[in-house]
C-alpha cells in the first residue's frame, strides 16, 4: 500500500516529469516505476503488466520515455488477457521520496533512471514472461528516430 509520504513524493515528481521539457520524456520512466513498486493483489493485471513491459523497455532495451509511451499504445491495442506477475516483498531499494530528495537536473534524472533500474532489478523473477510477451508484441519495433 502506498504511504502518504510516497503519494506526495510521486505527486511532485510527476508535476517535475512533466514540467521537464525534454522529448525523452521522462514522465513515463516515473509512471512504470511508481505502478510497479506500489501495485498489489487487487489492481487489475494491466496495471502490472504495464509498468514491467515499460520498465524492461527502459532498462534493458534502452527505450526513451517516449518510446515507451508508444509501444503502451501499441499494446493496447492487443487485446487480450493480461498476465498476472508475483508480486515480491521488496519492490526495490529506491522510492519516489529518495527521486525527489534529488535536485532538480541532472541529479534527479539520474534518480529516476535508478529508480526503474532497482524497481526492475526486484521484478527479475518475471523478466523471462515480460520479455516474451514483448517479442511476441513486437514492442521493440516501437523505436522512433532521436
Amino acid at each position: 500500500m502506498t504511504t502518504e509520504q510516497e503519494q506526495l513524493a510521486y505527486n511532485d515528481i510527476c508535476y517535475y516529469t512533466l514540467a521537464h521539457g525534454q522529448p525523452s520524456f521522462i514522465h513515463q520512466h516515473a509512471v512504470d516505476a511508481f505502478a510497479a513498486q506500489n501495485s498489489d493483489e487487487h489492481d487489475k493485471p494491466i496495471r502490472l503488466t504495464f509498468a514491467l513491459v515499460g520498465l524492461y523497455l527502459h532498462v534493458e532495451e534502452k527505450l526513451s520515455g517516449r518510446e515507451v509511451q508508444l509501444a503502451h499504445v501499441k499494446l493496447a491495442r492487443n487485446r487480450r488477457p493480461w498476465p498476472a506477475f508475483m508480486l515480491p516483498h521488496n519492490r526495490g531499494s529506491v522510492s519516489a521520496t529518495d527521486v525527489i530528495a534529488a535536485s532538480a537536473g541532472p541529479e534527479r534524472d539520474r534518480m529516476i533512471h535508478e529508480w526503474c533500474v532497482s524497481v526492475w532489478d526486484a521484478f527479475r523473477e518475471s523478466r523471462h514472461s515480460v520479455a516474451e510477451l514483448v517479442r511476441d508484441t513486437q514492442l521493440c519495433a516501437t523505436r522512433v528516430a532521436p
